[in-house]
């Protein structure tokens, strides 16, 4: 109290800045882009590019796990990353085969003579033709 009888409260201390949180951010983008490869490689043209998404995926989450924030998440981008790279390479590798095979069977020639006897059979039975 001061001389007057005004009651004052106490100094308090000085507030401490507040620390910047660490985000989350590259193991979420590990998580989702693990994910989309996932799904992605099964198909013969969005492969290649979820490919892409793949490997940054599996960079992504190392990094983010290096971050120790968000390191469930990251772990499982970069697992999800490293299946679905291994599946969009097993999946490339599967329609360059089948094209090798087409091109060895004679090309589009040999499904020509397929459909034409289809169409033979079809029209033979008073069906639709292909």
């Amino acid at each position: 109290m001061d001389q007057n009888n005004n009651y004052q409260p106490p100094m308090q201390p000085p507030m401490q800045p507040m620390q910047p949180q660490e985000s989350q951010g590259m193991a979420i983008a590990a998580l989702i882009m693990g994910i989309a490869g996932l799904i992605g490689g099964w198909f013969p043209i969005i492969q290649y590019f979820t490919l892409v998404l793949s490997i940054l995926a599996i960079i992504f989450g190392a990094k983010a796990r290096k971050k120790s924030v968000g390191a469930g998440m990251a772990t499982a981008g970069m697992v999800l990353g490293i299946i679905s790279v291994a599946i969009t390479v097993a999946m490339i590798v599967c329609v360059i085969c089948a094209a090798g095979a087409i091109a060895a069977a004679g090309g589009a020639g040999a499904f020509d003579d397929l459909t034409n006897q289809i169409n033979s059979a079809l029209a033979a039975q008073g069906g639709m033709m292909i």
